[in-house]
């Protein structure tokens, strides 16, 4: 079903997985690539799956920190008469080629979008040159559990000089 992308298994199950997704051609996003990830809810087809950027990108409808994306569309319009092909192939493009500034996740983009489109367009250029190019995609995942998901007691476990007192035996 995907064999056109590469998809990345999450675990052992097969309901979480990374999908690699290229930037449309003819537009700010071109030549970019992101890691996606992708989870299906146990009520799918019926149900949409949920679909987060991994790396950082600058789009008015992706929350810039988490990643998350706003898809009225797969979730509005989602039929199981789709598949995922439909989202990296239809909805995906659709959301980078024509964002929607007036229901923002990012409100600094889109604001710059609304104000100024050609800096709006540099600015997602300058974050496909430094956050989305293939040796991003493995660190970004890196970047992402050591910045957000990690609790400080987790981040000690990797430094043992930035941990005050004295590790247990």
């Amino acid at each position: 079903m995907m064999s056109d992308y590469k998809v990345e298994m999450i675990n052992d199950g097969m309901q979480e997985f990374y999908v690699d997704f290229y930037g449309p051609k003819d537009s700010p996003y071109q030549g970019g690539l992101w890691r996606i990830r992708v989870e299906l809810p146990d009520a799918y087809p019926y149900k949409s799956p949920s679909i987060g950027f991994i790396n950082k990108i600058y789009h008015p409808n992706v929350d810039e920190m988490s990643g998350s994306v706003c898809l009225d569309v797969i979730n509005q319009t989602w039929s199981p008469m789709f598949d995922l092909v439909n989202v990296f192939e239809v909805f995906l493009p659709q959301l980078l080629l024509y964002p929607n500034p007036s229901d923002p996740l990012n409100g600094e983009a889109a604001a710059l979008m609304m104000r100024d489109k050609a800096s709006y367009e540099q600015r997602v250029k300058e974050y496909c040159e430094k956050y989305a190019k293939p040796e991003d995609i493995g660190a970004a995942e890196e970047d992402k559990s050591s910045d957000e998901e990690l609790s400080d007691e987790e981040d000690y476990e990797s430094s043992d000089e930035a941990m005050p007192g004295h590790p247990d035996p």
